[in-house]
């Protein structure tokens, strides 16, 4: 399983989170300790806010590990807003394209979790998808295409009514394929350039891991903490939504009607 960070607040280096803690995330993609996979080494990716709606991305299919442009990037960026991801493969092979986050416009979105035996019911998810929609389809993975269905469902209206309708359509198309038996998880984030929306959610059983915390210059979201000392971080709930407005986090129930 992947992991994952986010960040808003004042501007700050990216490198003070990604590679400066002693449990960074960058860390985190050699030896997680909240993951099912303690290795992520499928590629990598981390994107910013500056002084455009549109956010910069950098992705690869380097573990973030061995990456000195991502350090030296990191050293020498500052943002008000951004966030990274360290991947671990769940099927799709490892390309740039399949790195997240994903980027469309002014939006942004990061994954942990699956849709299982996601080959089964690819094909009935991306009809849904309208022509314009699917033209922005430039990977394989389950995660793009969770992406797209949103932007499709009202993401830009209602983020937490487009999960709901996302995330119900993936579970009738698992249905009606008989998976029954493995649940859909996500552990995703969120932002249109002025803030945070996040879920933590499993069809049934126990979503990833999701944490966050209040830092001298605003406030972070992760899969996991990035310190070895954890109890200034706060777990996120299963089946929680999200909000991070400014430096205040509001989660609360999410469930499939």
């Amino acid at each position: 399983m992947c992991r994952w960070l986010a960040y808003q607040g004042k501007p700050c280096f990216l490198d003070e989170m990604l590679h400066q803690p002693n449990h960074s995330l960058v860390m985190q993609s050699m030896e997680a300790s909240k993951a099912v996979t303690a290795v992520n080494a499928d590629g990598f990716g981390a994107a910013w806010y500056g002084e455009k709606s549109t956010p910069a991305l950098y992705r690869e299919v380097l573990p973030a590990w061995s990456d000195a442009n991502l350090r030296s990037l990191a050293q020498h960026t500052k943002s008000h807003r951004f966030m990274a991801h360290v991947r671990a493969s769940t099927g799709a092979n490892t390309s740039r394209e399949n790195c997240h986050p994903f980027n469309v416009k002014n939006w942004l979105f990061m994954h942990n979790g699956q849709i299982p035996e996601f080959e089964r019911v690819r094909y009935q998810l991306e009809r849904q998808l309208d022509e314009p929609c699917y033209l922005k389809r430039k990977g394989t993975t389950d995660s793009e295409l969770i992406f797209l269905l949103l932007m499709q469902n009202g993401l830009d209206q209602n983020p937490k009514l487009a999960l709901r309708r996302v995330i119900s359509m993936i579970e009738v198309e698992m249905g009606n394929k008989g998976i029954n038996d493995q649940p859909f998880k996500a552990a995703l984030c969120i932002s249109d350039g002025h803030q945070y929306w996040a879920l933590r959610y499993a069809s049934f059983g126990t979503p990833p891991t999701m944490f966050y915390k209040s830092v001298d210059s605003g406030v972070v979201l992760a899969s996991e903490p990035f310190e070895l000392d954890r109890h200034e971080w706060k777990s996120i709930p299963a089946q929680s939504f999200v909000e991070m407005v400014g430096e205040q986090v509001t989660v609360t129930e999410f469930h499939i009607a």
